[in-house]
């Protein structure tokens, strides 16, 4: 049956937000790569909505256009493939489309694949791979799996779980069944799935198990205890009906999955009503089954919550972190509203196991969340937050080199994702952004090296073109066009802009001596008024390349 979409608007970027084992090779370097017929030197894309750090030296990343690496040294991009892949088919490729989720244990690291058809955003399966036995020579096979779904013509089907049975009503396209989220640990992988819900991979198994969370009318579930014989013979939980629809259609926005979190023996779960602790229990009984066999139990024990209940600041539920410090662990979420009047974005968090949650950073649109120690990180739509108490928060300008001769600088405001990299002698903080990748040397971000996707390093472009000034390139509630020239090898250089009647309407001299940032226009004139919709003509005099000093044009579209 397709599953209805829900009247959700997903703000989330939709890719379209661990300790390695000794295993792993401490140097797992591409650069004999650069050229392999699986990877390429640079970024695809400067979307990086997922970092993920795997062993002693790879940084992974999710882009708008899939997945790229960064193996102490350089960038690289892995080729894609537009083939049909076959479930549990390996590939050297991955498949087209962008990352909305990564997710690493150890040696092991999963990837999920999302696009749209055109209004509605697809499923594009997900990789697995365990990297314990290759090195800087050897390709990397992934296993595809496809995006799980089930397999049914019937409205409702009767799946197991725990102790007992479930109904649920199957998914069984992959349209608006895209996995947000992920989480890895030994042979198990937990994805979040907006319409595909919360599901369990067993990878040893090769098979899906579809988990149950609880209604939206329910502060706790159990599938461990409280079933009852159907005429079938099986124990079923009464009452109960696992449907990711709308309320208004019989669902309910507790079974829409949107980010996972592993701790211990816990998994949280963040939904579109809130969020869900889940008590893993796996006991056994010796003699306690039928004829003195073992009673072996796999169950969870579910406790559901929700605003304005339970102190969140509202129940759509973008992202999860845990925090361990000073023997203490803090759950962080990601809290935007959802449908209920007094809901807010923010943070919400509970350093008591969930008895009661606290919020922080109100009004702020939260992408991600990182921790290390006492460090909390938030990207954040206005910027990159950082607390060491999570009471008191700065946020950090956006990221400019600051290398003579660079004009390399991350033109926006947005930051998606954040992580502190701190297995070699130098820190990195790392952050992906809408405008590109970056780190900084240093806590305080006055140090970036700043990495972005270029479409042709030799020549003179104004990107985005078209542009537009109210929603391209947000910095501080101004919009820029860039303009790339590769590189410049003399000190001053002078922007002239002109209207279609080849008449001058801006002008700039930029000293390199003292001047770091992008070359950038803001789309005004010399009065500082936004200039009219229109064809302008780009003229921009340097050096390139230690070449004589001329004249570049290039043609640039401005659209409001």
């Amino acid at each position: 049956m397709l599953l209805l979409l829900n009247r959700f608007i997903i703000s989330a970027f939709l890719f379209v937000a661990l300790v390695a084992q000794q295993e792993i090779p401490s140097r797992f370097s591409l650069r004999a790569l650069a050229s392999d017929s699986t990877f390429q030197l640079g970024l695809s894309s400067n979307i990086v909505a997922e970092i993920r750090l795997l062993g002693d030296s790879l940084t992974w990343f999710g882009t708008g256009q899939g997945l790229a690496l960064h193996d102490g040294h350089q960038i690289y991009s892995h080729k894609t493939t537009e083939d049909s892949l076959v479930d549990k088919q390996l590939t050297s490729f991955v498949p087209v489309g962008g990352i909305p989720a990564i997710a690493v244990d150890g040696k092991k690291i999963a990837v999920a694949y999302s696009g749209d058809n055109g209004s509605i955003q697809v499923g594009y399966g997900l990789t697995f791979a365990d990297l314990t036995l290759y090195n800087d020579s050897t390709d990397i096979q992934w296993n595809y799996l496809q995006q799980p779904m089930d397999d049914s013509d019937n409205d409702t089907i009767v799946k197991p779980f725990g102790e007992g049975f479930f109904r649920m009503l199957p998914v069984t396209v992959r349209e608006a069944n895209v996995t947000y989220d992920a989480a890895l640990r030994d042979d198990t992988l937990w994805t979040a799935s907006w319409a595909g819900g919360l599901r369990r991979y067993i990878s040893y198994a090769g098979f899906w198990e579809n988990v149950p969370l609880p209604l939206d009318s329910q502060d706790s579930l159990s599938s461990c205890v409280g079933f009852i014989e159907d005429d079938a013979g099986r124990l079923i939980k009464p009452n109960y009906y696992l449907n990711p629809r709308d309320p208004s259609d019989g669902g309910n926005h507790n079974h829409k999955a949107f980010s996972v979190l592993l701790n211990k023996d816990t998994v949280w779960v963040g939904t579109a009503n809130g969020i869900n602790r889940g008590e893993l229990i796996s006991e056994i009984e010796e003699g306690a089954g039928p004829g003195g066999t073992d009673l072996i139990t796999r169950c969870i024990e579910w406790v559901h919550y929700s605003y304005p209940f339970d102190g969140l600041s509202g129940n759509f539920v973008v992202g999860l972190a845990k925090q361990n410090w000073n023997g203490k662990t803090t759950i962080w979420a990601a809290t935007m509203n959802a449908d209920s009047p007094g809901e807010t974005r923010g943070l919400s968090y509970t350093r008591d196991g969930g008895l009661t949650w606290k919020t922080a950073l109100l009004g702020e649109r939260i992408y991600n969340i990182f921790s290390k120690d006492s460090l909390v990180l938030a990207s954040s739509q206005s910027g990159l937050w950082k607390s060491f108490d999570g009471e008191n928060w700065a946020v950090f300008n956006p990221a400019i080199d600051k290398t003579i001769l660079t004009q390399s600088q991350i033109l926006s405001d947005i930051v998606y994702t954040s992580v502190l990299d701190q297995r070699d002698t130098t820190d990195l903080l790392w952050i992906g952004t809408s405008d590109g990748l970056a780190y900084s040397t240093d806590l305080q971000g006055d140090n970036w090296k700043i990495f972005q996707a270029e479409y042709n390093p030799n020549e003179f472009y104004a990107y985005p073109n078209p542009f537009s000034p109210q929603n391209h390139n947000q910095i501080g509630g101004e919009g820029y066009v860039r303009f790339h020239t590769g590189i410049i090898s003399n000190n001053d250089v002078k922007l002239d802009i002109f209207n279609f009647a080849m008449e001058k309407v801006y002008e700039k001299n930029y000293n390199l001596n003292n001047y770091t940032g992008a070359l950038k226009w803001n789309g005004r004139d010399l009065n500082g008024n936004h200039v009219s919709n229109g064809v302008y003509f780009v003229r921009m005099r340097y050096s390139f390349s230690n070449k004589s000093q001329q004249d570049y044009w290039d043609k640039l579209i401005v659209v409001k």
